[in-house]
């Protein structure tokens, strides 16, 4: 570190912040010792950073132990808010698919498309490369239909007369009312799954992802191969990750 550096180092916000990392899922309470171990402080140390932390809200304690309070969040929201949605998706994707060994992607509607907006893949499973901004009509993605079951029927209805319903594969749904039936279910168990119908042997399965007043702003899929995936396989495996994984998309957006 050069001079400057060394000069312009303030030591002892430092060590208020190694105070608050101090406390974590693990360590939601702590005593004065503990706190002065785990952030290597002396106990007098620690005692003074406890009490500002406590006089600025960052901080309660009872007779023996100290814990955070929620006013820490505060902290990060500057930088949370400075993110835009393909910026706070893309780690929690890359973290999915390690975890599933598959493909993953999150999307917007755009009219009667989705657009990617993040896609972290693992192998080719399209005769398309899927790249940041690909397009597709949304009747026919398990993305799509989690964002249009977002919607209200009016907005549906619209968005389905502007689309070309064309059959893409042999099992493509195309007809109105049966798309309306599918939408409406998808709206019920919050999830969709769409069985090569926008290419043979893709399957995939999506969830939503929600602004802070719950409104849908996004999906998340988990897309993989027919050959070596069931449909059942994508329930039991990709559903509930892909499901803890929105969930915790959903709550850095609260934050935005």
């Amino acid at each position: 570190m050069s001079d400057r550096a060394d000069a312009d180092f303030v030591q002892s916000l430092a060590r208020g912040l190694s105070v608050i990392r101090t406390f974590d899922a693990d360590h939601p309470e702590l005593t004065l010792s503990e706190v002065a171990r785990r952030a290597e402080l002396t106990r007098a140390a620690a005692r003074r950073f406890l009490l500002t932390l406590e006089t600025l809200g960052y901080v309660r304690s009872d007779d023996r132990s100290f814990s955070l309070t929620p006013r820490v969040l505060e902290l990060g929201f500057s930088y949370l808010s400075s993110l835009s949605l393909p910026e706070i998706v893309q780690p929690h994707l890359e973290a999915l698919s390690r975890e599933v060994g598959e493909s993953t992607s999150a999307a917007v509607l755009d009219g009667a498309d989705i657009v990617y907006i993040a896609r972290v893949p693992t192998r080719r499973i399209m005769s398309v490369r899927i790249t940041i901004g690909t397009r597709f009509p949304a009747y026919a993605t398990s993305m799509g239909r989690v964002l249009l079951a977002g919607m209200p029927d009016d907005a549906v209805d619209a968005t389905l007369a502007a689309s070309d319903l064309i059959p893409l594969t042999g099992r493509t749904l195309t007809d109105p009312d049966g798309l309306r039936g599918e939408i409406e279910r998808v709206r019920e168990q919050r999830w969709s799954v769409v069985d090569g119908e926008l290419e043979p042997g893709l399957r995939s399965i999506a969830v939503p992802l929600h602004s802070r007043d719950g409104s849908v702003v996004g999906a998340l899929n988990v897309s993989t191969s027919a050959t070596r995936d069931s449909v059942e396989h994508l329930l039991e495996a990709y559903l509930p990750p892909l499901v803890r994984t929105a969930g915790a998309i959903d709550a850095e957006l609260r934050l935005v």
